[in-house]
């Protein structure tokens, strides 16, 4: 149930997915074929993972996103029972909507397939009208990042903050040319050990903890080992809290993410705000979403 909004407002732009997850013993080998043990669909996407766990913390929260067809009208019917705002969710008739075929071995290995859809390409002018002011952060996640440097220009243009976090698209869809003009917008950078360690390499600032030379803010998600916060002060680390039982590890850096802003917007302490972040990626590990 989606708890009571109280002050942040949060516009989450990235992929909004079905998720389509197929369980194996192991991934098959070239020219081989491999039987499907079970599976199962879900709505998913980086986008919609973070604003649906940051919401549920009580969060105002929208989506900025393109689907196209097929996508499940009770999908987006769960997603505004929830709460969340959808009047930045475009419907791009003639497209496949976005789909991630993953594959779930049972050795925990997970291998994805993305059917990108309408996200593969920047769009038109994905800000109109006024009803997108009333959002004092913007969360630039996956996309295409011709769209993403425009929502920043106009976020930053306007006053708003702005958060990066490009997730695995940063080593295929991002170049040094793209990265280096979208930093100056960019007040907090959210990423894994090896898309910080990326990020750093593109900017030539080594080693990463250098990153905050150009950027206030940088939230590094460790796995096992929990996260750490740089800034022009310090850094500061919380661990992880490891999950009874694991039902999917796909999504649990973004409710980390919704977790963090939840605590953010409620004016708690950075480091406060890493631990909020590691219990929800542990709540999503076991399957209390």
């Amino acid at each position: 149930m989606a708890g009571r909004a109280r002050g942040g407002q949060l516009l989450v732009a990235g992929h909004v997915n079905v998720d389509r997850f197929l369980r194996v013993e192991r991934a098959p080998g070239p020219d081989r074929t491999v039987p499907v043990l079970a599976e199962r669909t879900e709505l998913g996407g980086t986008a919609t993972n973070l604003a649906r766990v940051a919401r549920h913390y009580g969060v105002r929260v929208g989506l900025l996103a393109r689907v196209g067809d097929g996508f499940p009208s009770e999908f987006t019917a769960l997603l505004r029972k929830e709460g969340i705002d959808l009047r930045g969710l475009e419907r791009v008739a003639g497209t496949p909507t976005p789909t991630c075929t993953i594959l779930e071995e049972s050795d925990g290995t997970t291998r994805m397939l993305m059917q990108q859809g309408p996200m593969a390409n920047a769009g038109r002018p994905p800000l109109s009208g006024s009803w997108w002011r009333s959002y004092h952060w913007f969360h630039l996640g996956t996309g295409d990042p011709r769209r993403t440097l425009r929502l920043a220009r106009v976020a930053g243009g306007a006053g708003r903050r702005v958060a990066f976090d490009p997730a695995q698209e940063i080593f295929y869809r991002w170049d040094r040319a793209a990265l280096r003009r979208l930093v100056p917008w960019v007040d907090v950078l959210f990423g894994n050990r090896a898309e910080i360690e990326h990020a750093a390499r593109c900017l030539g600032l080594r080693p990463p903890e250098r990153l905050v030379e150009q950027l206030p803010l940088v939230v590094r998600t460790e796995g096992g080992g929990g996260a750490t916060a740089f800034f022009r002060g310090g850094q500061v680390h919380a661990a992880a809290v490891r999950p009874r039982r694991v039902r999917s590890l796909v999504g649990a850096g973004d409710a980390f993410r919704g977790g963090f802003y939840a605590a953010w917007f409620e004016g708690a302490r950075l480091g406060a705000c890493l631990a909020r972040g590691n219990r929800s990626a542990r709540a999503w590990i076991e399957g209390h979403r």
